[in-house]
Order: structure tokens, then sequence, then C-alpha cells
């Protein structure tokens, strides 16, 4: 088989003052989110997902929704939101959806972003601008990433009998109200998540009450 003819990716005189030193130090920066752990299990095994698995999961899942659905949204900017969630994490950890401590995470998870928006080798000029984006815009890129969000963690515990909920004290009514926004943003997911919920409190994995 013929070898494709290879081609300079690269400009002399654009990367003429860039130290590749530094772009590896800032891509060991983004492998840090391979060591901070979620509360969910990975499906068929033993462990615990991470973030970075994680991010991954949530950019291919509202890809693949956006086409199925054929939502009027920015591709680019979806995945680049997605991609960049939960960097914060690296920093501030990962905050249990149902944790006291929830409304306050994006104190740390915000500074963090500032920090690596500010380390050397660091190519992505509006970092924090898509963070931000993602965590307090309106958008419809943001709104999907919000409900895939939501989506995926629980896809997890139905799909490990409710290990995570059952672990942590998990009722019905709190998966029901930090799920309820979906109701108006995506109507078809709510109606899933609902049956779901039902079925999940009837086989012992969310406490009724």
């Amino acid at each position: 088989m013929p070898q494709a003819s290879s081609i300079s990716l690269t400009d002399p005189k654009s990367t003429s003052n860039i130290d590749i030193d530094d772009v590896t130090h800032f891509l060991l920066e983004l492998d840090a989110l391979k060591r901070v752990n979620r509360r969910s299990y990975v499906t068929q095994t033993t462990r615990k997902e991470n973030s970075a698995e994680h991010s991954w999961h949530l950019a291919m899942a509202c890809w693949s929704i956006a086409e199925l659905f054929a939502l009027n949204v920015n591709h680019e900017n979806l995945l680049k939101m997605a991609l960049v969630h939960d960097l914060g994490e690296i920093d501030a950890g990962d905050t249990f959806l149902y944790a006291d401590t929830r409304n306050d995470a994006h104190i740390e998870e915000r500074a963090c972003i500032a920090r690596l928006q500010r380390e050397r080798g660091n190519g992505i000029n509006d970092l924090s601008e898509v963070w931000e984006a993602q965590e307090t815009g309106s958008s419809k890129e943001s709104q999907l990433l919000r409900v895939v969000d939501r989506l995926l963690p629980f896809l997890l515990n139905l799909n490990t009998n409710g290990t995570t909920w059952i672990e942590l004290g998990v009722t019905r009514s709190q998966v029901e109200g930090a799920h309820a926004f979906i109701k108006d943003s995506f109507p078809p997911i709510h109606d899933w998540l609902s049956r779901n919920i039902k079925y999940a409190t009837q086989q012992g994995w969310l406490i009724d009450a």
C-alpha cells in the first residue's frame, strides 16, 4: 500500500517563538483531570469514572444528540463547552450533585480556569470565555450541555444497579428535583428520566422520599 505523502503542518515564521516545553507543560496540566474521580461507576466494572472520561462522554453524547434531533446549535461551540465543562475540577475536585456545598463549587472552579488561562503553553485564548459560556450562559448549546450532563450520571447509575445512589442514600425527590428543568428544555429526555426514576425507586435503588 502506498504511503500518503507528508506535508508540513507548521509555518517556521509562526512557530519561531513557541517553546515546545511550554506546550507539553500545559498538556500535563490538562492531564490532571484524569486524576479527579467522580461518584458514578463505569458500567461492567467495579471502578468509578474520572472527570476526563466524563468530559469525553459528555462531548460525544452532546454531538450525537444534536445530530440525531437535528438541533439548531453551533457544534463547534457545543463541543468546546463540553470539553472545558469540568476543567475547573483539576483544582476544585468533583462536587457530588446532591452535596450541600454544590452551590459554592463554581468559586474554586472559576479560579482554576483563570489559573489554566495564564499557564505557559496554553494556546486557547478564550478558555475562560468558553467556560463562562457553559457555566452561566443561556444559549441553546449551554442548555443542551446541562441536560446531557445530568443525563449521563443518571444513565450510569441506572445501569450499575443504583450503586452510587444506594451508597450515598439518594432519594427519589432529590433526583426528581435535580432533573426537573429538563421538562422544559428537552421533554423527550425528561419523560424517559421520569419513567426510570419510578423504576429505580421500585428496585429500591432510590429512597422513596
